[in-house]
C-alpha cells in the first residue's frame, strides 16, 4: 500500500512473522532465486545483494540463503521454473491495485488472484489497467530510533541524500521514507550505510503517483483484502493508491 499504510503492514507483517515464518522463508527463498538468475555475486548484482539483505533481516539461515542462490544460478539443478507476473485489479471504492508475484504456475495464482478479489467486490484488470496509476521507484524506510540517533551525530543527512539521488523524503509517524529513481538506489542506500543505519525496509516498489482516501468502512476492506493477497504464497509485494 502507499505512505503510512504500507509501513502500518511491514510492521504487521513482523508481528506475524514467528507464526509463519515458513511461508515467509519461501518467499524470500523466491526472491533470491529470481534475482540469482543475474549472478551469483551479491557483490556484482545489486538486485541479489538487496534480496539476501531482506532476507537476512527476517532471519533466514544462511543455508537458505545459499540454497536459493544455487537455484537461481542452475547450480542445485532443482526446483520448478519460476516466473514473475505481475497482475493488476480493482479494489473497494476504487482503489488500484498492483501484485508482484513469483510463481511456478501462473493459473493457480491467477485464480487465487481472482477468488480474493472477488470476496471483497472487486476485479481483476488487463494489463496496463492500473500500472499507469504508479512508477517504478527505489524505497528506503529508516524507522524512529534509528533517525533520533542520527539527528544528534549529524543535521546535514537529508542533504546527503538529496546529494546522493534521493528526489522525496517523508517523514511521518514511524521515522523517514526516501523515494529515489531507480538509477539511484545503490547510491542513496550508500548515504544511508555511511551512517551505519540498517533499513527497516529498501528495494524497489511501486509508489502511486497520486493516492486516494476512502471512507472510513472502504478502507478497513481495503486492508482485508490488502492482507488476503499478501499471505497468498506467491504473492511477493502489494500495492495500492491509498493514502
Amino acid at each position: 500500500m502507499s505512505g503510512h499504510s504500507k509501513w502500518a503492514n511491514i510492521q504487521q507483517k513482523k508481528g506475524k512473522m514467528d507464526s509463519a515464518r515458513s511461508g515467509l522463508f519461501t518467499k524470500l527463498s523466491k526472491g533470491i532465486t529470481i534475482a540469482a538468475r543475474g549472478g551469483g555475486d551479491p557483490e556484482m548484482n545489486f538486485s541479489l545483494r538487496l534480496a539476501i539483505e531482506k532476507a537476512k533481516g527476517a532471519n533466514m539461515p544462511k543455508d537458505n540463503i545459499e540454497r536459493a542462490v544455487k537455484r537461481g544460478t542452475g547450480e542445485s539443478g532443482e526446483g520448478a521454473v519460476l516466473e514473475e507476473i505481475l497482475y493488476e485489479g480493482f479494489g473497494p471504492g476504487g482503489t488500484a491495485f498492483l501484485i508482484e508475484t513469483v510463481t511456478d504456475n501462473k493459473n493457480r495464482t491467477a485464480s487465487e488472484i481472482k477468488h480474493a478479489f472477488l470476496q471483497f467486490g472487486g476485479s481483476m484488470g488487463g494489463p496496463g489497467s492500473v500500472k499507469w496509476q504508479f512508477k517504478r521507484m527505489g524505497v528506503i524506510r529508516l524507522n524512529k530510533e534509528q533517525l533520533a540517533i542520527n539527528n544528534e551525530q549529524s543535521a546535514n543527512f537529508e542533504l546527503e541524500l538529496i546529494e546522493a539521488g534521493a528526489d522525496d523524503i517523508v517523514d511521518n509517524e514511524y521515522g523517514m521514507e526516501i523515494h529515489c529513481p531507480i538509477e539511484k538506489l545503490q547510491a542513496v542506500l550508500g548515504a544511508v550505510n555511511k551512517r551505519e543505519l540498517t533499513p527497516e525496509s529498501s528495494g524497489l516498489e511501486w509508489v502511486a503517483k497520486e493516492n486516494i482516501s476512502l471512507k472510513e468502512g472502504e478502507s478497513a476492506t481495503v486492508n482485508k483484502l490488502y492482507e488476503i493477497l499478501d499471505e497468498l504464497d506467491d504473492v511477493e509485494a502489494v500495492y495500492t493508491n491509498e493514502a
